[in-house]
């Protein structure tokens, strides 16, 4: 009996040892964490996502209440609360944050399969990364999308999404946050994030293919050959050529479209503009005209539509 009352007591002097010693290295070695922080964080939406640049909406809010003590916030954005959270999250610290335009992800490529036909069958692992790895795919372009999805699975908000008739990924403009996962996500880099412009309007080239003109068009008939008409076009100095391919700076177009015509290969699109009226056909000829000068303009007109 004696034994066992000794081994207790033995026993609970060691844990109570071990508790004072746990105590003291508590206080001893406590961190404070800023109470602002746990305020940041329940304001943000708690996406996790990751496209702020940090690890979570807690790493977000630790940098956004650091950058509060140093006197700006610029350069820290959420991009699934947007605007509205980040000067919810401004306001708790005192601070403004500059206006900044959405965002949206944008798939530079338009080799849907009739303009860029099949050369090759993979059989692999079904992921652009597994076959961006062994090749060039299954075309001919080793620029373009490689249509496995990997973007779809990374996309946490279900905003895109591969077109099965197309085999291009598809971004919802109403669910996209600019989060860049898919971004991240595709090996080829051919997803960009760019301004949602003006009623979300946008120009952009779609095309990312690097080879000179006669090879980006053997492989996709809609290839940007670098030919510099955009170029042209461009009053605002908007377009430029590198590597054998344009790309237009967001920040400097005007949307005036002139580029999207100019293109022969119709690489450059126009989204969400609205559909041109059909031009008003020619009004006919007065009845004062003359009988002679009637027949004539008839058989003008006759000859024109043969032709």
């Amino acid at each position: 009996m004696s034994f066992l009352l000794t081994a207790v007591l033995v026993l609970g002097g060691i844990a109570l040892v071990a508790a004072l010693i746990l105590y003291f290295c508590t206080k001893k070695f406590a961190v404070q964490e800023d109470p602002r922080i746990a305020q940041v964080t329940a304001v943000l939406p708690g996406a996790n996502c990751g496209g702020c640049g940090f690890a979570g909406c807690s790493g977000l809010a630790t940098a956004l209440v650091k950058a509060a003590d140093g006197g700006s916030l610029e350069g820290l954005n959420c991009p699934v609360g947007g605007a509205d959270v980040m000067g919810k999250a401004a306001d708790l610290l005192g601070m403004t944050v500059a206006a900044s335009d959405p965002m949206v992800a944008v798939v530079r490529c338009n080799g849907t399969c009739t303009l860029r036909p099949r050369i090759a069958v993979y059989d692999g692992l079904s992921t652009c990364s597994a076959m961006n790895a062994t090749g060039a795919g299954e075309t001919a372009c080793g620029y373009g999308c490689l249509g496995c999805g990997d973007c779809v699975a990374a996309c946490q908000l279900d905003a895109i999404r591969m077109n099965p008739e197309t085999g291009l990924p598809e971004v919802d403009d109403d669910r996209c946050t600019s989060c860049g996962a898919c971004v991240k996500a595709c090996p080829r880099n051919i997803i960009e994030l760019r301004k949602k412009g003006p009623k979300n309007r946008r120009v952009y080239v779609s095309c990312v293919n690097k080879d000179k003109g006669p090879a980006a068009m053997k492989a996709c008939k809609a290839a940007c050959i670098g030919c510099g008409k955009c170029v042209k076009e461009c009053k605002f100095e908007a377009i430029t050529i590198e590597n054998n391919v344009s790309y237009i700076d967001f920040n400097k177009c005007r949307l005036c479209k002139k580029c999207v015509e100019a293109c022969p290969t119709k690489a450059i699109h126009a989204v969400n503009f609205p559909t041109p009226k059909p031009k008003p056909e020619p009004e006919q000829e007065s009845s004062t005209t003359s009988t002679t000068s009637s027949t004539s303009n008839q058989e003008r007109k006759e000859e024109s539509v043969c032709k």
